[in-house]
Formats: C-alpha cells, structure tokens, sequence
C-alpha cells in the first residue's frame, strides 16, 4: 500500500496507522509509521510536515508524535470503518486478508449515508440472527 502524499486517503491513512501504532505501542515514531504503511522513512518526514501544519499532529522535541483531537476524529472514523468493513467481509466467508485488503480499499471512499446504513443493517440482522 503506497499512499500519494496529496491525497486524503493518505490523510486518513496516515491518522489511522498512527493510531493504531499508539494503541499497540503506546508511542508512535516515524520510523514505525513508515514500517506499518510499508514506505520510505522521507515520505513519512513529508506528510507528518503536512499533518502538522494541518493541525491533525504534533511532534515532541523527539519527534514522538501525538494525535491531536481533529486528527483523532479523522483516525477514529477511518478505524471504525475499517473494523466494521472488516468484520462484515469476514462474515460473508472472505478469507482474513483479503477482507483486511478490501476494507482497507473501500473505508475511504464509502459515503457517510451508506455506511450507517451498512451499520443500521448489520445491527437488524445481528438481532434477528441473535432471536433465532
């Protein structure tokens, strides 16, 4: 997965590693961030300058970065997303990965209607698969 710096899916990209990277480590350095996303160590150095000047990150004088709150909603959503994607592809009999893949394909360009809609649907058929 090569994210195009401009893009907001390398936003969303970015936020959600970072988050996912605080969760399991506690901490989250570039370094880490460029192995999670599988790129070079200078693309991260760009697009953390970009976050930052953005708002959605800070850095620490040695360079730990933390999330700001307009970056953790961003990081939250895109991760739900992708959980929920995830899981619901899983379900449906896709193998693990390709599920994870797919998700992660899918999380960013699906509108805000049709994924609670999405969500409306899987909490009706987990209750009535629930009731059975």
């Amino acid at each position: 997965m090569r994210p195009d710096i401009h893009s907001e899916k390398t936003t969303e990209d970015y936020l959600e590693a970072m988050l996912i990277l605080q969760k399991k480590n506690g901490e989250v350095r570039s370094v880490d961030v460029a192995r999670h996303l599988g790129i070079t160590k200078p693309s991260v150095t760009y697009t953390t300058k970009r976050l930052k000047e953005k708002g959605y990150i800070t850095m620490d004088k040695d360079n730990y970065i933390t999330i700001t709150e307009s970056g953790l909603a961003i990081a939250e959503k895109i991760f739900a997303r992708h959980q929920t994607l995830t899981n619901l592809f899983i379900r449906l009999g896709v193998p693990a990965e390709i599920a994870e893949e797919d998700a992660c394909k899918i999380e960013h360009d699906i509108s805000h209607e049709t994924f609670e809609a999405l969500c409306r649907h899987l909490e009706t058929y987990t209750k009535n698969t629930d009731q059975s």
